[in-house]
């Protein structure tokens, strides 16, 4: 299956930064699962797996498609209008 516009469209993958954190679960003094840091704006969300799935409410709010998975050892990348995932 050919990856999909928004996955083709990223040409330089957007660095995790050094120690992500969820910043609005801390704010909530909530944990995550996993985060997730959105290729559009650089927005760090946790996964769906966390109780607060940050990273699919921004999606939600704001259209940005692509996020990519901020643990150590992961390149992966997806896209949530499409529902697709890609290597990077």
């Amino acid at each position: 299956m050919p990856l999909c516009q928004h996955l083709q469209a990223i040409e330089t993958v957007a660095p995790v930064p050094a120690n992500p954190v969820g910043t609005e679960c801390l704010a909530l003094g909530d944990t995550w699962v996993h985060l997730r840091v959105r290729q559009d704006c650089g927005h760090v969300g946790c996964c769906d797996s966390s109780k607060n799935k940050h990273a699919t409410h921004h999606f939600q709010a704001t259209q940005h498609p692509v996020v990519i998975s901020a643990e150590p050892g992961e390149q992966w990348a997806w896209c949530y209008m499409d529902s697709q995932m890609g290597g990077y």
